[in-house]
Parts: C-alpha cells; sequence; structure tokens
C-alpha cells in the first residue's frame, strides 16, 4: 500500500513520547498495583460513567449531528450512536469486567523436574498497549477497564468522527482511577485529530510501546498491520457466515439466520453470507429469503436464489468474500457440505463461522475441518462478542494465530513469565 502518510511535527513527536513515557511510568504502578486496587478504580470508572450519562450524551449528540452532516452511512451512524440504554450498558461492562477473577498472577502451569526445580508459568501484564478505533465511543470504555483490569496501561486514539464522545468517556475513567488512587496516565488519550498522530504511534513509539491493538475498518488495520514496529494484535475483515445444513431445523434456521444478519448489521460478527444446503432448498430458502426480505435486507443470491423471489438481485464475484456491514447479505444455495466448506474456506476472513444443523457428526465436520476464531452450531454469529463470552467486553476479534486468537479479553492482554524455585541445585 503506497499511500503518502502525514507528516508528524518535531512538537507533535516530543507530545506523543511524552504521553508514552507517562504510561511507561503508569505500568509500572500498575504492575505492583493490588486486585482489589485495580478492582476499586473499576468500580469507580463504572459509577462516574453513569453519573457523567447527560455529558456523554450531549458529546454524542454533536458527534452525530456532524456525521449527519458529512453523510457518514448508516452503519457508522450506528456505531458512532450513544443512547441512556447504551452508557447504562458501558457502565455495565466496566462493572462486569471488575468482577472478574484477576489474571495477574495466576499461575497457568507448574511442574517439578527430577532434580527438584519447581517451575511455574505466571501472568503478567504486556506493558503499554496502544490501541487505535474509529467510530465507537464505547471501545474507550472497554479498553480503558480491560487494560486496567490486566495491569496495563494505555494510549487510546479514537475516530475524530467520535472524538467529543470519546473524550467524555474518557474523562469520566480518569476520575475513577483519581478516586482509586491510580495514575490518570495508566488511560491516556491521544489529545488531537492529527492524524500524522497515528504515524508516530505506529512508528516512533517502540521505546514506550508494547503492542498495537487496531479496531475499524479493513482500510485502517491494514495501514496499522503494514506501518507499525511493534506487534499488532487485529483482524481484517468480519467476513462470517452461516451455513444451513440439509439437516437443519427450519424453526431455528429462521430464527438464526434472521438475527445473525440484522440483529445488529454494522458489527464484524453480522452474518455477510448464508448458504443454505440443497438438501433442504425446497423446504427451508424460501421462508429464509421472505424473513429477510420482510425485515428489509437486501439479498445478493445466485441463480436458485433468484428464482425463489424477484426481488433478490443477481450475486456478482465481488458479492462473496465482502463485508456489507449493512442490510445486505449474499445468499447461495451450495450441493452439500463439501461445497459448504470450500466456500468458507476461500471466502471466509477466519473470523466467525456458523453452521445450523441437528447432525452431530456434520457440526463435528465443520468444527474439524475449518480454521477460524470462532465457530458455532446451532446458534447466531453475533454471539462472537467477549461480553457474551463472560469476558465483560472485548477491544477486539483477533483473527491471527500468534498470541491471541477470538474476542481480546483482560486474560488476552497478558503475556507470562517463569517462576523457577530450587533448593541449591547447580548444573552440571
Amino acid at each position: 500500500m503506497n499511500v503518502a502518510r502525514p507528516t508528524a511535527s518535531e512538537t507533535l513527536i516530543e507530545e506523543m513520547q511524552r504521553i508514552g513515557a507517562a504510561a511507561r511510568e503508569a505500568a509500572a504502578v500498575l504492575a505492583r498495583s493490588s486486585t482489589a486496587q485495580r478492582t476499586s478504580a473499576l468500580r469507580a470508572m463504572a459509577e462516574e460513567i453513569r453519573a457523567a450519562e447527560r455529558e456523554i450524551l450531549a458529546a454524542n449528540a454533536a458527534d452525530l449531528a456532524d456525521a449527519r452532516r458529512d453523510q457518514l452511512s448508516g452503519a457508522l451512524l450506528d456505531r458512532l450512536m450513544l443512547d441512556a440504554p447504551r452508557v447504562a450498558a458501558m457502565a455495565r461492562g466496566v462493572d462486569d469486567i471488575a468482577a472478574l477473577p484477576d489474571p495477574l498472577g495466576q499461575i497457568i502451569a507448574e511442574w517439578e523436574r527430577p532434580n527438584g526445580l519447581r517451575i511455574q508459568r505466571v501472568r503478567v501484564p504486556l506493558g503499554v498497549i496502544g490501541i487505535i478505533y474509529e467510530s465507537r465511543p464505547n471501545v474507550t470504555a472497554d479498553a480503558g477497564a480491560l487494560c486496567l483490569k490486566s495491569g496495563n496501561a494505555v494510549i487510546l486514539r479514537g475516530g475524530s468522527e467520535s472524538a467529543r464522545s470519546s473524550a467524555a468517556i474518557h474523562a469520566a475513567l480518569t476520575r475513577g482511577l483519581a478516586r482509586a488512587g491510580l495514575p490518570a496516565a495508566a488511560v491516556q488519550m491521544v489529545p488531537t485529530q492529527d492524524r500524522a498522530a497515528v504515524t508516530v504511534l505506529l512508528r516512533d513509539m517502540t521505546r514506550y510501546i508494547d503492542v498495537i491493538v487496531p479496531r475499524g475498518g479493513k482500510s485502517l488495520i491494514a495501514r496499522v498491520q503494514e506501518d507499525a514496529r511493534v506487534p499488532v494484535i487485529g483482524h481484517l475483515e468480519g467476513v462470517c457466515h452461516t451455513y444451513v445444513h440439509a439437516a437443519a431445523d427450519l424453526a431455528m434456521a429462521r430464527r438464526i439466520v434472521l438475527n445473525a444478519k440484522m440483529r445488529r448489521t454494522g458489527i464484524c460478527g453480522a452474518t455477510e453470507t448464508v448458504l443454505v444446503d440443497r438438501g433442504c432448498a425446497p423446504t427451508h430458502l424460501q421462508p429464509i429469503v421472505a424473513d429477510l426480505l420482510a425485515a428489509g435486507c437486501e439479498i445478493r443470491g445466485d441463480a436458485r436464489v433468484q428464482a425463489v423471489d424477484s426481488r433478490v438481485r443477481a450475486a456478482t464475484d465481488t458479492d462473496w468474500g465482502k463485508e456489507f456491514l449493512d442490510a445486505v447479505v449474499a445468499l447461495r444455495v451450495v450441493d452439500d457440505i463439501d461445497a459448504a466448506l470450500a466456500h468458507i474456506r476461500r471466502y471466509g476472513s477466519g473470523h466467525t463461522e456458523a453452521i445450523v444443523t441437528q447432525d452431530q457428526a456434520a457440526a463435528q465436520r465443520f468444527f474439524t475441518e475449518l480454521d477460524a476464531a470462532i465457530l458455532m452450531h446451532n446458534a447466531s454469529t453475533q454471539f462472537a462478542d467477549g461480553g457474551e463470552f463472560g469476558m465483560g467486553a472485548e477491544i477486539g476479534i483477533a483473527t491471527g494465530r500468534v498470541h491471541a486468537r477470538g474476542p481480546v479479553g483482560a486474560a488476552e492482554l497478558t503475556s507470562y513469565k517463569y517462576v523457577v524455585r530450587g533448593s541449591g541445585q547447580v548444573r552440571a
């Protein structure tokens, strides 16, 4: 990707490096903080978010007004929008994170060697995490809380479209930190929307940042993965499939497909392609198509799907493997499970794949033969979420194979060290 990057001024570089240095100092404080202190801070953060609801919603209303003026898509507006229930859910998510077991100091494994050495693998923080995200202001709370829970300092860089909302949420978080006696630099936000700040974060902060987590669209994540000089935890796209197998229960398939596509179309766990097995197409295809159309979903289908309803548009080659993030779905009839697996292997992004079937052997084959971060049987792909997995929240779904995979919660934001205890052993 040969795209010119914004050039950072010396003043911006110095400001960013001051932020990095403060984060590094805060990380040292967090690493030795107690479980009780971090839990107290998280509880206080949740309380401060609730107390600041009016300010957060006012800031969000200003962001939404600008977004509508700039004609952002409906999906982006949905991601950006906050209301009282969403603010309450944000605070509840922080409380849920506070209630989780502390990952720090957790003994992952332990064993004793024949020479008497006792070895433990123990969870420790990663250090300083940089998080770059776009429209969703709730990521400010989720990321700040998860990093604090796992003993990491964090530098947040939200999108310009959500700048006011994120700043209001961040202010609540810092008040919670202060109440618990933890440094405000434990959760910092980049104080400028200058795009050159992202370049500095990715290329000039290796002394301070241990890992970058991008959360946003394909172009953002591709840029981060290309430019970052520290490890990256992220995914490019959420091209999720729901496969209705020949042995699928019709009522269940209809519920799952409709929810997987239409509950929230702008999230990365939304189903983008539905595959219907030829073996159940005579009974299942028409009701599934009717449900989606009635819900306001545009369907782009193959010839067999078009034959069911004249409102179905012809799918093009670019529709398979596309992340629509909107009320649009690609729908294809496949000959059997072999064809379904082949389609998903070709077009899937390794995010979340689901099969609907009463045939346990088919479900097990789906699980065994597909490689994705999340595989589901008889459940909506919209459950691909850290909160739904019992993690309180997540800062993204990692589709790589190194370090973290799937929802990235507090435990996934840790590394480990080895602690070895002896009784005077020396090596021959």
